[in-house]
């Protein structure tokens, strides 16, 4: 038996415009997924969705997940069971976390020799598989943990400050929504792609911040960042509600985290102003999450 997890991540910059080649800032949260795993005499998958086999329909990501180490190693039977602190189509990398911490606990169990690389690689082959387009943000950032950007995949300063997540409880489904995106682009494309490009700049411009530990100046950048979402059709009125609650409790900024339509958006903040914001969400209806930036990646548990 192995035990592995993965973290869940948020952005601060740059979501669905990192589809399209820009870039992206993405980090990693202690919100973890963790999947146990053990040779069994047929494949089971257990999770707070239900007891299925391959089922790519109920767990599409783990069903992949075991059809693509089937390519490396022969598998007859398998038994993964998942617990995670994560909610499903939040906008935090579950279906990343998940994918990852599957993979990683496969590749010890039937010893693969895969590296740290190839997980991530195999990862965002899965989420591809499965949605249709995915970055390669959630899948590498689950991985090796951190503050990153993407598609450079340089490491950044960890942030030091408080991060509270709020949750619409409103489900949400990143296929559809970046098939919704990609539609808009084709239509009007003199109009969105200049508009991507502004989100990739606002990740560019953002670096230098993150580096410098200037969480004000990232906080304005935030906001902005969520004008454009809102552009991309992507926002709707709860996320409205909670992003802006937080923004007037003393937030540095607040916008969507992930693909939108439901889901997370993410506020950080000074230390000492988590409470009071994480208090402003609840009162506008979400449920708050208070949380940290995160060092570690994919590990053995």
């Amino acid at each position: 038996m192995v035990l592995y997890s993965a973290p869940g991540k948020i952005y601060l910059f740059g979501e669905h415009a990192v589809v399209y080649g820009e870039t992206a800032i993405a980090c990693a949260v202690n919100l973890r997924t963790r999947v146990r795993a053990e040779i069994s005499d047929s494949v089971v998958i257990q999770s707070q969705i239900g007891r299925t086999g391959i089922d790519f329909e109920k767990h599409p990501y783990i069903s992949s997940v075991i059809e693509k180490i089937r390519e490396i190693v022969p598998i007859n039977g398998v038994s993964l069971e998942v617990d995670s602190d994560i909610p499903v189509g939040s906008g935090l990398g579950s279906s990343a976390a998940v994918t990852i911490a599957s993979l990683g606990a496969l590749n010890e169990l039937f010893d693969c020799g895969l590296s740290l690389s190839e997980i991530a690689k195999l990862g965002h082959e899965i989420e591809i598989k499965v949605q249709g387009a995915a970055s390669p943000t959630d899948t590498y950032v689950s991985t090796f943990g951190g503050v990153v950007t993407i598609p450079d995949r340089r490491k950044l300063r960890a942030l030091e400050c408080g991060i509270v997540i709020g949750d619409t409880g409103v489900f949400s489904s990143t296929k559809e929504l970046v098939i919704n995106v990609r539609m808009l682009r084709e239509s009007y494309p003199e109009l969105i792609e200049p508009l991507m490009a502004s989100i990739g700049r606002i990740s560019k411009i953002g670096e230098s911040l993150v580096l410098a530990g200037d969480y004000p100046s990232i906080g304005r950048l935030m906001n902005v960042n969520q004008g454009l979402l809102d552009a991309l059709g992507v926002n709707i009125l709860e996320l409205s509600r909670l992003i802006y609650s937080a923004r007037g409790a003393g937030a540095f900024g607040a916008k969507i985290t992930g693909a939108g339509g439901g889901g997370c958006m993410v506020a950080l903040t000074a230390p000492d102003k988590c409470r009071q914001v994480g208090e402003a969400i609840a009162k506008a209806g979400g449920k708050v999450t208070m949380t940290k930036s995160s060092e570690e990646g994919l590990k053995s548990d």
